[in-house]
């Protein structure tokens, strides 16, 4: 039977802002599902948060392998009937991946089967879980790189990598959320998109010029959206990011 705590799967969720997102949400008394494709890792960071006497568990998910997400998606029904916050965060990076005229194809390739197909693989198993809440959330870790508005501006451009796999695999993602959105519309589930912003991440090797704790920030507050949050917005810790 669906338990009356409040519980919340965050992808990706072994470091970085998957990891500052579990404890946050953590520490306001949410069970955590913490989702990680490597078993050793996952167990290493849910012990990290069990120090601080938070309720985390391990949820062994390979978000680009559809069998790890359909027994992933078995396992949480089985322990716990339903599912309230949903935080599709893993992502990639691929070192291949390049600007529009010479990126490798197999690159973009990778990119968009773990960052654009695997969060919508997740999300399509886990949804009749979040139906069965009342209040529903579905945070898509995007960027903005994957802004099309900001990537026409030519002054945007000059100061930004133009990596046509990893920025097109985000604008494909927050097309998901504002599609996925209008379909939940009659529902009580809200569909955001965050933008971390330039956080220092693995991702990145650590160039980034926000914390943890600041990147972590925006998709923390739609996590834990009131009722009468948005819903299909794309944003940051700054306010709306443009489409």
């Amino acid at each position: 039977m669906p338990t009356t705590k409040k519980i919340a799967l965050i992808t990706g969720a072994n470091k970085g802002i998957g990891f500052e997102v579990s404890k946050q949400i953590a520490r306001t008394g949410v069970t955590v599902l913490m989702g990680a494709r490597n078993k050793a890792a996952g167990e290493e960071a849910v012990a990290k948060l069990t120090t601080e006497s938070l309720d985390a568990r391990f949820v062994l998910i390979d978000i680009a392998d559809r069998a790890s997400v359909t027994a992933a998606a078995a396992k949480i029904e089985a322990d716990f009937g339903q599912l309230d916050i949903l935080v599709n965060n893993a992502g990639v990076y691929d070192a291949e991946d390049n600007n529009p005229s010479k990126t490798d194809l197999d690159a973009v390739e990778r990119t968009w089967r773990t960052n654009f197909l695997g969060s919508v693989a997740v999300t399509q198993a886990l949804l009749p879980l979040l139906r069965k809440s009342s209040a529903g959330r579905i945070v898509n870790v995007s960027s903005g790189l994957g802004s099309l508005t900001q990537n026409g501006d030519h002054e945007y451009q000059k100061w930004t990598p133009n990596f046509l796999g990893y920025s097109a695999s985000k604008a494909a993602l927050n097309m998901f959320t504002v599609q996925l959105a209008y379909e939940l519309r009659e529902t009580p589930i809200k569909v955001n998109s965050a933008d971390p912003g330039y956080t220092a991440t693995d991702l990145n090797h650590h160039r980034g010029t926000q914390t943890i704790e600041e990147g972590s920030a925006e998709t923390i507050r739609l996590a834990l959206l009131p009722d009468d949050g948005p819903t299909g917005t794309y944003s940051d810790s700054k306010g709306i990011v443009p489409w």
